[in-house]
């Protein structure tokens, strides 16, 4: 008499039980039904993209936090996806598909390289950090790194003469107002502070005379910000110098704008409207990828920006490799 395997999968007609529960049983026992609380989450994770700007401030800064790091809500789709599979929910499987396409639609667009070339002339510009660990480092990606203008935040104390002397063969122009500086290769005129509000001097626009005709050039290290257990995402006074930055820049009398520093805040965040509504993210138009830009160790976030105005065309935007700073250099190619 032949031997039974009884340790064998349970089959019903010949099938096993696993198939027969998509087919069959997962109905009789409600894959419909099932997964409520993992499609809950799903919605909860589209609506937080779709509606992102509708997220209150008036507690901790709230939208703005959620803005910072909006496109890591996208992790959410995977995690949801294998425990759909996990649950065996079809229901919460449909559900899935909500937040991936909306964060597609958000996002998207960045994940392909859309750089054109080389432009006229590249700029830069670098948070080189109070505590740089090696600034003589940080000098020679500068000057390997092809530019023609250079804007350095974070500039403290003997540091300045640092740049100075390094950059100085390289770039023959430069100004430095308070903690932020620019070198140039090319003529720099007519600079002068620009008041952001906060009782010392982190920003200042010059012109630039290029090889093709003069630029604004505005170069800015606004307010940090902190998350506080008690005081949720403290962002009031750079919110307060974004609005002063915006406004200087729009009342640039030159067509053709560059702004170039480290404004503690993404391309998403509403808080910086008054400055990002009027100008144009040279990642976002030339990049391959977010370009993250801090923390240096793990980027998580894009808050080193380039923007332009007056119809200059970004032809290409990327970030350096770390050097001893806490934050990533970022260029950009332009045509003028």
């Amino acid at each position: 008499m032949a031997q039974t395997d009884e340790t064998a999968a349970p089959t019903e007609g010949g099938r096993p039980a696993a198939r027969r529960f998509w087919r069959t049983g997962g109905r009789r026992r409600g894959t419909w039904r099932r997964g409520w609380v993992l499609a809950v989450l799903a919605g909860l994770t589209a609506g937080l993209l779709a509606f992102h700007s509708s997220v209150p401030n008036a507690v901790g800064n709230l939208g703005s936090l959620l803005e910072t790091f909006l496109p890591w809500l996208g992790l959410a789709v995977p995690v949801l996806l294998v425990l759909a599979l996990l649950r065996r929910s079809a229901l919460a499987l449909v559900a899935v598909l909500l937040p991936a396409v909306v964060w597609l639609n958000l996002f998207g667009g960045l994940l392909t390289d859309k750089s054109t070339g080389k432009g006229d002339f590249t700029v830069l510009t670098h948070n080189v950090a109070a505590g740089n660990t090696d600034p003589a480092g940080t000098v020679r990606m500068l000057n390997a790194s092809g530019a023609q203008v250079i804007a350095l935040e974070e500039l403290a104390g003997g540091a300045v003469g640092t740049y100075g002397k390094g950059l100085a063969a390289g770039y023959p122009y430069h100004v430095v107002e308070g903690t932020v500086g620019l070198w140039s290769k090319y003529p720099i005129s007519d600079t002068r502070v620009v008041d952001i509000k906060i009782g010392w001097t982190r920003a200042f626009r010059t012109t630039v005379t290029t090889g093709q005709g003069p630029l604004a050039v505005y170069v800015a290290h606004l307010p940090s910000v902190r998350v506080k257990f008690d005081g949720g995402f403290t962002a009031g006074q750079r919110d307060v110098s974004a609005q002063a930055l915006g406004d200087a820049i729009e009342a640039e009398p030159l067509k053709k704008v560059l702004l170039l520093g480290d404004l503690n805040g993404t391309m998403n965040d509403r808080s910086l409207a008054p400055i990002t509504a009027q100008m144009r993210s040279a990642q976002g138009a030339a990049g391959d990828g977010f370009g993250f830009s801090w923390p240096a160790g793990f980027p998580l976030a894009r808050i080193d920006q380039i923007l332009s105005k007056g119809g200059l065309q970004p032809t290409d935007s990327r970030a350096l490799p770390a050097d001893g700073s806490d934050h990533l250099a970022v260029a950009a190619d332009y045509r003028y």
